[in-house]
């Protein structure tokens, strides 16, 4: 079964009600060892990337990322275009709790094509390395007017075997309440989905929006890389 028939398979339910209870939801591992390994001795070849962001310099944590060059990886853009149709059933649900008109297709080619009308035609998918020390301050990921609400990650290393530390942060800030956060323990070719700046909570009157930032805890040894898949494109 390959990664992208394996998406196919997951119990969308059940991610879907993880998603709307918690937060986010953690898929089982979509990847074998075989295609993290892959993946990972990608990043020492710059002629896949767009471009390389040192964490640092712009006062983002410590490490850095690259940015996928088209074409994008197979792998990456079959994963990219299979989630793209489960994860907009769950953005067009939540569009009218959150009172927003727009719609999302169901299909991400119809998607980039929004984005491209916008100048967003640059894509997002990127790679993540920390080795000990390094972090990830909480942030969002937005690259112009376009931003579809879910995105995914996965860790390509083996959690306590190639690195300790690095859980991924999720903060949930809702209105008149203090900050609720949550650190996940990610697993090696687990997704874990998550929403890139909003998600609805019901209340007592009805539905409220809470703003989610994400981040990564700070590496205590070895190295961890990791697979981000954002389905808008930037500028």
């Amino acid at each position: 079964m390959t990664p992208a028939e394996r998406v196919e398979s997951c119990d969308w339910e059940a991610l879907a009600e993880q998603i709307n209870e918690q937060g986010y939801a953690l898929t089982q591992p979509l990847l074998d060892e075989s295609a993290c390994s892959q993946l990972i001795d990608l990043y020492s070849k710059p002629d896949r990337f767009r471009s390389r962001v040192i964490m640092a310099r712009h006062n983002f944590g410590r490490g850095e990322y690259q940015y996928f060059a088209e074409p994008l990886p197979s792998i990456v853009k079959a994963l990219r275009k299979s989630f793209f149709p489960r994860l907009a059933v769950i953005a067009n649900e939540w569009a009218p709790r959150l009172k927003q008109k727009d719609r999302f297709p169901a299909s991400l080619d119809e998607f980039l094509e929004e984005c491209r009308k916008k100048h967003q035609e640059l894509p997002t998918p990127l790679m993540l390395r920390y080795v000990r020390g390094d972090y990830n301050c909480l942030h969002q990921d937005l690259y112009g007017e376009i931003a579809f609400p879910l995105q995914t990650a996965c860790v390509l290393s083996r959690n306590r075997r190639d690195y300790e530390g690095g859980e991924f942060l999720l903060t949930e800030q809702r209105p008149r309440m203090q900050t609720r956060g949550h650190a996940i323990s990610i697993e090696q070719g687990q997704f874990i989905i998550f929403p890139n700046r909003w998600r609805p909570v019901a209340g007592s009157r009805g539905d409220y929006r809470i703003n989610v930032r994400h981040g990564v805890s700070t590496l205590r040894a070895g190295n961890r890389y990791c697979l981000g898949l954002i389905f808008h494109n930037a500028k």
